[in-house]
């Protein structure tokens, strides 16, 4: 069976960003015990990922690269917050390369790097830790199968046999 919109697809991937001076840095991997699985075309995952992943089948292997405009978009320079130091008065100053957890006034979550921390604030990037990486991935397609009725109902894999886990 070939993935297609509307299914389940569980992958194995090891994920490397190439630096401007073409140095290849280990990001992450998944375990044959624990692949992604994700529900193909409803848009969970980058746009260039699922077309990448289009018609491959169960046992297929790919390697591929996406561009960072074509993933996480390039870095921002403008994209810094100056927060209050009293926003940390119960937890504490964070250190510098801290993620920190952010709620945007639409309430949006997503998370911002301390980049320095000063006498009158912390000073955080907004940009997503990816944006201006060259990706590349080295996948190994697990499984594929139409989703459940539940699982699109829900926008989200249940997990490779369907059975959600928590």
């Amino acid at each position: 069976m070939t993935i297609e919109n509307n299914h389940v697809v569980a992958v194995n991937y090891k994920l490397h960003t190439i630096e401007a001076n073409g140095e290849k840095v280990f990001v992450e991997e998944t375990t044959a015990e624990n692949p992604l699985s994700y529900l193909h075309g409803v848009g969970m995952m980058i746009p260039k990922f699922e077309n990448e992943m289009n018609g491959l089948s169960a046992g297929d292997k790919k390697s591929f690269t996406i561009a960072p405009e074509e993933g996480y978009g390039e870095k921002d320079p403008n994209a810094v917050a100056q927060l209050p130091l009293d926003m940390f008065s119960e937890s504490g100053l964070p250190p510098v390369g801290a993620m920190l957890p952010l709620t945007d006034d639409q309430g949006n979550q997503f998370r911002a790097v301390v980049v320095e921390v000063t006498d009158n604030a912390v000073v955080a990037d907004l940009n997503h830790p990816m944006a201006g990486k060259t990706l590349e991935f080295n996948v190994e397609v697990i499984n594929t199968r139409p989703a459940t009725e539940e699982e699109l109902e829900h926008g989200h894999a249940h997990g490779i046999d369907g059975t959600e886990t928590h």
